[in-house]
């Protein structure tokens, strides 16, 4: 009786449905998927747009303000509003792409925005200059919006960290053609240099446009229009493999309320695609894990901009000059090494989102950001108060400057678009996104606008102590409230989110579900061989495949 009780225990091990052990090795990690990987970096492309408008003003003002004649409160004005106005085009962004579809708009972005740097490249006067600056900012809120959700939502899983970072990847790249623009032209005549710099503006605008000819809509939208047919091959284009896009279709089908059963390439689906009611579920009477996930999004774009990124990479220039490098030319060659760090930091990071996880590079982001803003504040305080030249402090400076540029993109720079991109169920993603932008502009505008004021009032050295200080607190607000979303689907985030403060306990028990096997729990995530049968009759050969497919 125990020989026969051992060849069918040593039977389950061997078979099990008809399979072998070697069926069940660990998969091959598949590619990355090529066709996604070039999608992500058309979409991102508008992107460059809010980069290059950041990095060519922060050198081309300096020769604004000498032609113009203009005070400090008007470059303060000018420098800043391209943020405010960013709000009018991230609010109605949100919208259009549920009306015209997330491809149009991207394209729809990129010619508000190439009206924008002809005015300002054309500008005559300060009032014509802040009209193409209005018109500029409300096709860089689109684009905020637009290219994150975009590439959310065309990306795999095991790879949407580090295609939806290539929106911020493509700001700093634009950063740095900005610091070039301004060295390449700065040998122009004034009147002249800073029109080219902001003029040529237009031209990524122009690439994106052609680009986004090749590029797909997004599946998840064609779904909400009932365009099932197509948002099937798009996903097949897009995913790791044939499972996975089986998978992703489920996934958005049941969030669009479509019957897993309905395989026709039209299909009628509940028309809620052009906003209505979306706000008042995101705003007015919002679910727990709705009200969570805004206040994540709102949170992390708030103190990305309030720990002073703006204030560093706007007005380096003047932070330069404080700390005693008075010669225009090397001011703008200090500025273009900012914009190297941040581009080659920001490409680390890429690599690190599907690896490390948001979260730990989240924290120690904004926890090197604090020692790095801290440190700066301590060397302008000493630069300040010296009668003379300090060597020492003017290298530990510029090094601040460098080092704090270079956490905040390993971490703080990609990670709110990132995760404001996939933390919203699908019928209120470009809206909730859309809020981030939002308070992301609003913060910006608001620091840019006030920093000249501020270190006159309280010193340069004591505004980055205050930059530190909101660190510190973002730092402790991240901690206790941001969960980790590796890895996980878009259409399963909900469970993550709905308590602010104790969403560790729903980790947990989300993890343990992924470990446990039987129905009991009594395996506690081990393949128990030795007692399982090959039978069905108790339905243990089904405990036993589920054992094995989730080891």
């Amino acid at each position: 009786m125990g020989e026969e009780n051992d060849a069918a225990s040593n039977q389950a091990v061997v078979v099990v449905d008809n399979k072998t052990l070697a069926d069940f090795e660990p998969p091959m990690k598949p590619k990355r998927n090529k066709f996604a990987f070039a999608c992500a970096i058309l979409a991102s492309l508008i992107s460059i747009l809010l980069g290059y408008d950041i990095g060519v003003m922060s050198g081309a003002i300096i020769f604004i303000q000498k032609d113009l004649k203009i005070s400090d409160v008007q470059v303060e004005i000018l420098v800043g509003t391209l943020s405010l106005y960013c709000l009018v085009g991230s609010c109605v962004a949100g919208r259009t792409s549920d009306w015209l579809g997330r491809r149009y708009t991207i394209m729809f972005a990129g010619a508000i925005f190439f009206a924008g740097a002809l005015l300002m490249g054309f500008a005559t006067n300060y009032a014509f200059l802040m009209a193409g600056r209005f018109v500029a900012g409300v096709g860089v809120g689109y684009a905020l919006m637009i290219a994150p959700v975009y590439t959310a939502e065309i990306s795999p899983a095991s790879s949407r960290g580090f295609l939806t970072s290539f929106p911020e990847v493509f700001i700093n790249v634009g950063i740095l053609l900005g610091y070039v623009s301004n060295y390449a032209f700065s040998k122009l005549p004034t009147n002249l240099g800073w029109r080219l710099m902001l003029g040529i503006g237009a031209i990524p605008s122009v690439l994106m446009a052609v680009g986004v000819l090749a590029m797909p809509e997004s599946p998840r939208w064609l779904i909400m229009q009932g365009r099932l047919g197509e948002a099937k091959r798009v996903l097949d284009k897009t995913s790791d493999t044939k499972e996975e896009a089986e998978l992703r279709l489920s996934d958005i089908k049941e969030a669009a309320g479509i019957p897993q059963d309905c395989n026709d390439d039209i299909v009628q689906v509940q028309k809620q695609t052009h906003g209505e009611g979306v706000w008042k579920e995101l705003l007015l009477y919002p679910t727990p894990a709705v009200r969570h996930a805004l206040l994540c999004t709102v949170g992390i774009h708030f103190f990305q901009q309030a720990s002073g990124i703006d204030s560093v990479v706007l007005y380096s220039s003047r932070i330069f000059q404080k700390a005693g490098i008075t010669s225009s030319n090397d001011k703008l060659l200090v500025a273009m090494a900012i914009g190297f760090v941040k581009t080659i930091f920001i490409l680390v990071a890429t690599f690190l989102l599907d690896r490390i996880g948001r979260r730990p590079l989240l924290l120690s982001s904004i926890g090197g950001m604090v020692v790095s803003l801290a440190t700066l504040g301590f060397s302008l305080t000493i630069i300040d108060h010296s009668n003379e030249k300090v060597t020492w402090a003017i290298g530990l400076c510029i090094t601040m400057v460098l080092v704090y540029v270079a956490v905040f993109s390993i971490g703080m720079g990609p990670i709110p678009w990132v995760y404001s991109s996939e933390i919203f169920p699908l019928r209120l993603r470009a809206q909730g996104a859309s809020m981030g932008v939002a308070a992301n502009r609003l913060t910006s505008g608001t620091v840019s606008m006030t920093f000249i004021s501020l270190y006159k009032g309280i010193s340069i050295g004591g505004a980055f102590f205050l930059y530190a200080g909101i660190a510190t607190v973002g730092f402790l607000f991240f901690y206790t409230c941001y969960p980790e979303t590796q890895g996980k689907s878009l259409e399963g985030m909900e469970v993550l989110f709905g308590k602010i403060v104790g969403w560790r306990a729903e980790a947990k028990k989300l993890k343990m579900k992924t470990v446990e096997v039987n129905g009991d729990g009594t395996s506690n995530g081990q393949i128990q061989l030795g007692n399982t049968t090959a039978t069905n009759g108790s339905g243990q050969s089904q405990i036993m495949k589920g054992s094995l497919e989730n080891m």
